[in-house]
């Protein structure tokens, strides 16, 4: 692979002659070429920068140097150089990822474009595309001083994929991102140092235990630091905390909504069940009248119930768990916590359900509570309740 970079501080990107990357060259995996912007700069002192158009703070980069710059380099070698990617590193590119990093990796060139200032003129991109691939790369959602740090990681990410790169390639697939997780902790000897042990599950010598417990400790690691990396069940901790809901929650606890009462009304046949009737006011509005609590895990709402006294019964509603999250006993800690902040002169609890809703039936059964009547309607409701002890 030839890796061109085009900068106006050459010396800012020394460090690719040392460690493994420098390695690299001295066995012919790369091949490094470092060009000084401000050579095709030809003003008597080199310009590469002036005013923006439309007025605003700071400097642009002139697209005359560039212009010149990227003809030559990307012109370089002759007609049998392998075709380029030019990568401009910008704070409004694409997110630099392990996949893009595998996906630069099969390029045969690249040619890094390290912006100052403001930026580069747009017309040095639009120009770019004219003579080969452009990929604009962001290391993150913060702002740097130049583009010559992103250029050195994005470096690192590519080449070390490259075939003979690294002394040990079984390395690189348990690393964190090669399979969307981060990765796993790691320890090496002693097994004891200064009170903190190594988890003796890897003591054992277990091959299958120790990969279970490298992938569970990957998950936990990446739902706690990286939930968006997780599918939404992934990423829930199982720790479950209801707290209660406010008017902001509205909106998210119709969706909820919807979504689970929909499998009830196909159940029952009954498309007329009060909650696929309602509308945002109305959520919006219960919030005053019923004691409404949710669960959140990474962000997102996954479980609500709401309860409020009817003389001297605890009436107990809305019980709803995200349907990916069903199975998860998310449904019984609602269902405890509003027991839990049941009104202290109610004497027993009341809830609904369908009729033909079998499952959720068997299940308020086994939490103690048996069904009083069912009343008149397409579905019902059953009607259950349940003494309140202690």
């Amino acid at each position: 692979m030839r890796l061109d970079y085009l900068t106006i501080f050459p010396d800012y990107l020394a460090p690719l002659s040392l460690s493994l990357p420098g390695k690299a060259v001295a066995k012919g995996l790369i091949e490094l070429h470092v060009h000084d912007l401000r050579s095709w700069a030809h003003d008597r002192h080199r310009t590469v920068d002036d005013t923006p158009y439309g007025g605003g703070a700071g400097m642009v980069m002139k697209p005359e140097p560039w212009g010149e710059a990227l003809d030559e380099v990307l012109g370089a070698g002759g007609p049998d150089q392998a075709p380029a990617t030019v990568v401009f590193t910008t704070p409004s590119g694409e997110p630099m990822t392990q996949a893009l990093a595998r996906e630069l990796a099969g390029r045969e060139r690249l040619v890094f474009a390290c912006g100052r200032y403001e930026g580069i003129d747009q017309r040095v991109l639009d120009h770019a595309r004219t003579l080969a691939e452009v990929r604009e790369v962001s290391l993150g959602d913060y702002v740097l001083n130049g583009g010559e740090v992103a250029a050195l990681a994005i470096t690192e990410a590519v080449v070390r994929l490259l075939p003979g790169f690294m002394g040990n390639a079984a390395s690189l697939v348990e690393e964190s991102h090669e399979d969307g997780l981060l990765e796993y902790p790691v320890y090496t000897k002693p097994a004891s140092w200064r009170g903190h042990d190594v988890p003796p599950v890897l003591l054992g010598g277990n091959h299958g235990a120790i990969a279970a417990w490298r992938h569970d400790q990957a998950v936990r690691r990446t739902a706690e630091r990286r939930p968006d990396l997780l599918h939404a069940s992934a990423a829930v901790s199982g720790e479950w905390a209801a707290v209660p809901a406010v008017r902001g929650d509205a909106a998210e606890l119709l969706t909820l909504q919807l979504a689970c009462w929909v499998g009830e009304a196909l159940v029952n046949g009954d498309l007329t069940l009060p909650p696929l009737q309602e509308g945002l006011d109305d959520v919006t509005a219960s919030l005053s009248s019923w004691d409404t609590y949710v669960v959140r895990s990474a962000g997102r709402l996954v479980g609500s119930v709401r309860g409020r006294l009817d003389g001297r019964t605890w009436e107990i509603g809305r019980l709803m768990v995200a349907p990916d999250l069903r199975g998860r006993g998310l449904g019984r800690h609602l269902l405890e916590h509003a027991e839990r902040v049941a009104a202290p002169e109610a004497t027993a609890y009341r809830l609904f359900t369908g009729a033909a809703s079998t499952a959720n039936l068997r299940r308020y059964k086994r939490a103690g509570y048996s069904v009083r009547e069912v009343l008149d309607g397409p579905s019902g409701p059953a009607v259950l309740t349940k003494p309140r002890r202690g």
